[in-house]
């Protein structure tokens, strides 16, 4: 990653918004599929229409490539259960009664790239994985909460690990939020662990993701292939995240979503924030 932190300036924000609405819509499009029996290469196939329909590219296809090296070979992410990130979608994995995926979409327009996932329920849930999950979005809002200019990147680490652990559930360490912007993967890495009034000062016009990783039982990992990343001990693992620009007072999540997410925020049990979760026409999630 660059050193110097990815901003994002008045004249580019307009685009940058484009392709975070773009990121956002394709995740609200793919909540409408999430069912026991698809497979993720059918998930996969509808992110990559959906993504080239609209003008724009699926920046995870091939991301990594170099001499000695494939890049990643699908459109998007989707990791079921035990899957931390980065699982590649397969004609034979098929979802089933009681899953869970997180589906993980970055779309590139017009030179800016936009990063958003969430986790979904597949059929009912146990009562553990509604609360890793559930724990997990409102992790996110805890961590938006801190953006503002004049607090640091490591506030935010610190606020979700204080609210994760008094929960039980546990953070991936190996794995951050990043900032984002004319480029997919760049400076700073936001830890979703860590100590307050630490690491870079927050700025307005800094454009970042967050996007905590919880486990349920252990933060071990490892890495069964190239890309994936599995639990150590088995246990389910979610995610959710969204990209985020410093404004002058706080901060506007670039992906907010106009409309509900399916399988995922419009559950009974589903612990709806009003930063992290769906917007409608209210504030276009700005705080």
């Amino acid at each position: 990653m660059r050193n110097r932190a990815v901003m994002i300036r008045p004249h580019e924000i307009g685009g940058m918004r484009k392709a975070c609405r773009l990121a956002a819509d394709t995740l609200e499009m793919i909540s409408e599929h999430i069912r026991p029996g698809i497979s993720t290469e059918e998930i996969n196939t509808l992110v990559h229409e959906y993504t080239i329909a609209h003008n724009a590219r699926p920046a995870p296809l091939n991301y990594g490539a170099s001499w000695n090296r494939q890049g990643f070979p699908k459109s998007v992410c989707t990791s079921i259960n035990d899957v931390v990130c980065h699982g590649i979608p397969s004609p034979t994995e098929i979802l089933k009664e009681g899953d869970i995926i997180n589906v993980d979409v970055t779309s590139e327009l017009g030179g800016f790239y936009g990063d958003t996932s969430a986790t979904f329920y597949v059929g009912t849930p146990s009562t553990t994985t509604k609360h890793l999950v559930e724990v997990c979005r409102e992790a996110l809002e805890v961590g938006i909460r801190q953006v503002k200019p004049g607090n640091y990147i490591g506030d935010i680490g610190y606020a979700i690990q204080q609210f994760v652990e008094t929960k039980g559930c546990s953070i991936v360490r190996e794995y951050s939020g990043h900032g984002i912007g004319r480029v997919f993967h760049g400076a700073p890495n936001v830890s979703h662990y860590g100590r307050a009034k630490t690491g870079v000062k927050i700025k307005k016009g800094m454009c970042f993701t967050i996007e905590p990783m919880l486990n349920l039982l252990g933060p071990e990992i490892f890495h069964p292939d190239d890309w994936t990343v599995k639990t150590t001990d088995g246990s389910y693992s979610a995610q959710f995240e969204h990209t985020i620009w410093v404004t002058d007072k706080g901060c506007e999540v670039l992906t907010a979503r106009h409309r509900t997410l399916l399988n995922s925020e419009e559950k009974e049990y589903s612990n709806l924030q009003p930063l992290s979760c769906f917007m409608g026409e209210q504030n276009g999630g700005q705080q």
